[in-house]
């Protein structure tokens, strides 16, 4: 049995600052690896979620120069959890800004779970400025696919977190269980905000990983990033990601003529594998890895190791 890759040694970024997109927000960003080097982008997942000094390791800091960057509300940028001009399409717009930032024509583009999303938003957008593509934990924001996490159907293998998840929302409107959390997300009552924010992002700290990890569920126990993330989430996900419905699966073939690697656990319960399959379909020449034993998180072994050997790849490193 080969040997698994794992992340690449801690690194610190060699610049890092605030970017003005302008519409009252400031955009937190780091660059790492190598100055010059192949350019890359990674895209962190929620939406909501953040950049981590863990994402940075899974580019060779040799071969690559990478921009990483809080998506707008999240994480370092300004405001915190801002719901006003943000949506799908205003970040697809900061991303072309960094890339012009940095001064490269081209390049590899890396996003998992949400991050997948936004990065074949922008692929379909921009795809003459797209090296590579690597993509994990497939999710492409249709009815189908919300439902099924928030409404119906990862309910039936978590019953104990589910009751956990309906706690916060009265019976009565538990029929339309996003649209109850967004009353509470945004409304002004703060014992209410932070106990629904508690109650959603729990729901998914437990539930992307194929077995218990106190890590991914333990990270939402601070007040003001739980309600950042599950106010930014929430909001994306009641309106659809700004998306016309099955837009992303519609003009995958926008993709074709660019390098890509589709990886996705079999066992992933948010981001059931069927719409990574269908990535797949309409973008026939990415690699495709369905990783048998694994779940949605990008540290689970199987994901992570093919991740690895992904950006090894398209920077010309020997297998």
């Amino acid at each position: 049995m080969r040997e698994l890759r794992g992340l690449y040694p801690e690194i610190e970024p060699f610049d890092s600052g605030m970017l003005d997109v302008g519409e009252g927000h400031q955009i937190y960003w780091e660059r790492v690896g190598t100055k010059g080097a192949k350019p890359a982008v990674f895209l962190h997942g929620g939406p909501g979620g953040t950049i981590s000094p863990r994402h940075r390791r899974l580019f060779d800091p040799a071969l690559y120069d990478v921009i990483l960057f809080d998506q707008r509300g999240c994480g370092k940028s300004k405001p915190n959890a801002s719901l006003e001009a943000n949506t799908t399409w205003h970040l697809v717009a900061d991303i072309e800004r960094f890339r012009e930032m940095i001064g490269c024509e081209k390049w590899l583009v890396f996003g998992g779970s949400w991050g997948s999303t936004l990065a074949l938003a922008y692929s379909e957008t921009h795809p003459n400025r797209v090296s590579e593509l690597v993509v994990r934990g497939i999710y492409t924001l249709t009815k189908a696919e919300l439902d099924w996490y928030y409404q119906f159907g990862v309910s039936e293998m978590f019953p104990e977190k589910w009751e956990r998840f309906l706690a916060p929302i009265p019976q009565s409107e538990r029929g339309d269980m996003m649209g109850a959390y967004r009353k509470r997300l945004v409304g002004t009552d703060r014992a209410k905000q932070i106990e629904a924010a508690r109650a959603w992002s729990l729901w998914e700290g437990e539930t992307i990983t194929l077995l218990p990890e106190p890590e991914t569920s333990g990270q939402f126990e601070a007040d003001d990033y739980a309600l950042a993330f599950a106010r930014i989430e929430n909001h994306y996900f009641v309106h659809a990601g700004w998306l016309e419905e099955g837009q992303l699966l519609r003009d995958a073939h926008k993709l074709h003529g660019i390098p890509g690697v589709i990886v996705h656990g079999r066992y992933d319960m948010p981001c059931p594998a069927k719409y990574a399959w269908l990535l797949h379909k309409g973008w026939p020449e990415a690699e495709f890895h369905l990783i048998e034993g694994a779940g949605h998180a990008y540290s689970e072994p199987g994901i992570l190791d093919r991740l690895i050997r992904s950006t090894d790849k398209f920077a010309g490193k020997p297998a």
